[in-house]
This record gives structure tokens, sequence and C-alpha cells, in this order.
């Protein structure tokens, strides 16, 4: 019971929602894409991913200085509850935001790798 008490955990926080929104709805991101689309700093960010990953929601992927999370596929538990969750909450104003904003940092995004500090910049 302890792996479904720490999903639940995981699940219980409005800013690990958010990031899990944002993962259901645009597969992989960088810990940069969530950063800018929930104005939050790194390390917020990646305290939350923590829990979410030891939680077996996500997995991430080192390219060079950032990591990138994807949903994890197989947890059928945590697969049922996110397509609770994405039923739900992806039409709540924040979730329709929080997609608008990570659609624009997308967009403003160079070609190059992730680099936050240059899109706040030309901000």
């Amino acid at each position: 019971m302890q792996n479904e008490i720490q999903l639940f955990k995981a699940l219980s926080d409005s800013t690990r929602l958010r990031m899990l929104l944002l993962l259901l709805n645009n597969g992989e991101l960088c810990v940069c894409d969530l950063m800018g689309s929930l104005d939050i700093p790194q390390s917020t960010a990646s305290r939350h991913l923590a829990l979410l990953r030891n939680a077996g929601l996500v997995d991430g992927e080192r390219h060079g200085t950032w990591m990138y999370y994807r949903l994890v596929e197989n947890q059928t538990l945590g697969s049922t509850l996110l397509a609770g969750v994405k039923q739900h909450c992806s039409g709540l104003e924040t979730a329709i935001k929080d997609q608008q904003r990570c659609l624009e940092f997308l967009r403003s995004k160079n070609s190059s790798p992730c680099r936050i500090e240059n899109n706040r910049q030309e901000q």
C-alpha cells in the first residue's frame, strides 16, 4: 500500500498536478519548458519532478545539462488516475492558461539546447 500512498501524495499538490497536465498534453518536456510554463524556479521544478518520479508517474532522461521528463506508461493505477485527471482538469482555467503559456514558450525557444535564461532576457 506504500506505493499507492506515495502516488496519491504526488497528486495532492497543485504544482505537481499542473506539471502532469502539461506532460499529458505535450508529451516529453524539458525542465526549462515546465519552468517557463509555470513561472517557477528550477529548484522548485526539480523538487516536484523528483517527487513525481519517486511516485512512478514520470521518468526522466538527461540531455546535456537539462533533464527531459515524460509520463510512465506502464503503471496501471497511475495511468488510470492520470486519465481521470486529464478528463476532469484539462478544462479548468489554470490548466488552459498553463497550456497556452507552454505552447508560447515552446514556440519562442531557440533551436539550440534549452536555455531558460536566454528566453527570459528576450522578454
